[in-house]
């Protein structure tokens, strides 16, 4: 990496952060932590407004205003290949959205860099798509972020079919299928729902809050020690 584009990635990051470490820099960007703390000094005298001292961390005043970003060739990549899979995993709602934000970056972006999205060569492929499981991602994400209870028929690897009142905690893509991580009030602890099992699906009027033990971060903490 040229030293102008780490220099505007590091404000880049400052200003998506609240605080950040030199060692945090370092570890991004691939330098000695000693290249940082010049690379801020001299950002510093070049009239970028960075507060924070080594062995605390780095942040942007605010108010600080900074030209629109501009996209590397690999970064252009990188977003394609994001918003064709998603397209293809990510349902309906997420799948619209992927389009609309990939069309506003190519309006934005220099003719050459537009050229590296029509020539992309790396796609996302699925066969057998059921429409189904797009609009049980769809409710199950929805469910997720506002925190509804998800009323659920689930049928097991074994075939055994059960109702399920379920606490929505998180969604993960394993490639070629999403499970959904919740808090199962029937068997009164954590549980993975395959979304092409949930027979039926149902989102709860009423909602809920995170309890200790019953949380995200208690999940891949349970996760974790199994691992």
């Amino acid at each position: 990496m040229r030293r102008a584009d780490r220099l505007f990635q590091i404000v880049q990051i400052l200003r998506n952060k609240h605080l950040v470490t030199a060692k945090m820099l370092a570890e991004r960007l691939e330098v000695s932590e000693r290249t940082i703390y010049r690379d801020i000094q001299d950002l510093s005298l070049s009239g970028i407004p960075v507060e924070g001292e080594a062995g605390v961390g780095y942040m942007l005043r605010h108010g600080l205003d900074i030209p629109p970003i501009m996209f590397t060739s690999e970064e252009i990549e990188a977003l394609v290949v994001g918003a064709r899979m998603i397209k293809t995993w990510g349902g309906k709602e997420l799948s619209n959205s992927a389009q609309s934000a990939l069309e506003k970056i190519t309006g934005v972006i220099p003719t050459d860099l537009k050229d590296n999205i029509e020539k992309n060569k790396l796609f996302s492929i699925r066969f057998n798509q059921r429409e189904d499981i797009d609009i049980t991602l769809d409710i199950c994400r929805k469910a997720t972020h506002q925190k509804h209870f998800l009323m659920l028929s689930y049928c097991r690897a074994d075939g055994e079919f059960s109702e399920r009142r379920v606490r929505p905690l998180g969604l993960y893509f394993w490639g070629n299928v999403w499970t959904l991580a919740g808090w199962c009030e029937l068997r009164n602890d954590f549980r993975n729902f395959r979304l092409d099992r949930i027979q039926l699906i149902e989102l709860g009027n009423d909602t809920f809050i995170d309890e200790q033990g019953q949380s995200l971060a208690d999940f891949i903490s349970r996760m974790t020690c199994y691992q």
